[in-house]
């Protein structure tokens, strides 16, 4: 019985250390990973009212968890964490209108690491902005067929304070400005946030545009800032349209471009 004792101890041992062999042979404990993923690309800010919005492309790795946002008041200084995000995309309400942010993005994995600063020169200047507004042809009411977009109202078409107003001429409505007042017709847009920024030229020699439902029109005002609506319809001599001026004096970018350059961070 002793031996038999014995003979079944041993070989008991012997294929517990056996099982420990293969165990160390086999099964391989994970490799920490510290390789962070690449900067998110294609960084870019669209103007609100009192709202900036972040967009940018999902990162190209498969262990990206979320994306971290940062934070600027200038284009040279340090970036500050402000959010974090799964998706690609954030909602910046912490913002004031009239002021320039400059934004930056970074993704991180299930380890922890973080990326670079995204690259793109990506900012906003959140402006006012207004949505199904009314205006009334000319000459059946002139009290109500001018808009002045500092007051964020209406006015007569002859009022000091308008910076455009809605007439009709021989049966076709147009938008028309004075002199000090540039308008142009960029063409047929989805939305008021189509349209990117102002343009340098191409502005209406004779100061009014012929008015089409779906088009988006920019206005280079007289005190140097810039301003653009949106046609929605026209019936029945009213005209009604989406609208977001530029508070900033000189301030060309209605929604900024992007562009490239390395950012640093602080948290």
């Amino acid at each position: 019985m002793k031996k038999t004792t014995m003979l079944l101890i041993l070989a008991t041992a012997t294929l517990f250390i056996s099982g420990c062999r293969i165990r160390d042979s086999f099964f391989v404990d994970p490799i920490y990973d510290d390789r962070a993923p690449s900067a998110p690309r294609n960084v870019e800010v669209i103007n609100g009212d009192g709202v900036a919005t972040v967009i940018w492309d999902h990162s190209p790795e498969s262990d990206v968890k979320g994306y971290r946002i940062y934070s600027s008041t200038s284009y040279s200084g340090r970036y500050e964490y402000i959010a974090t995000a799964y998706g690609t995309q954030f909602d910046d309400y912490g913002v004031r209108n009239g002021d320039t942010y400059f934004y930056a993005v970074t993704a991180y994995d299930y380890n922890g690491n973080e990326s670079e600063l995204s690259y793109d020169y990506a900012y906003a200047v959140p402006r006012p902005e207004g949505f199904n507004k009314m205006l009334n042809e000319a000459t059946a009411f002139p009290a109500s067929s001018g808009y002045d977009f500092s007051g964020y109202r209406t006015v007569a078409w002859n009022s000091q304070d308008a910076d455009f107003f809605f007439e009709k001429v021989n049966g076709v409505y147009y938008l028309s400005v004075y002199d000090d007042t540039d308008i142009r017709d960029m063409g047929a847009t989805g939305s008021i946030l189509d349209i990117a920024w102002a343009p340098e030229t191409g502005w209406a020699v004779n100061k009014s545009a012929k008015v089409y439902a779906g088009h988006t029109y920019v206005f280079w005002l007289w005190d140097n800032k810039y301003a653009k609506i949106r046609v929605k319809s026209v019936s029945a001599d009213r005209l009604v349209f989406d609208w977001a001026y530029q508070t900033v004096e000189g301030e060309p970018q209605l929604k900024p471009s992007t562009g490239s350059r390395k950012l640093e961070r602080t948290r």
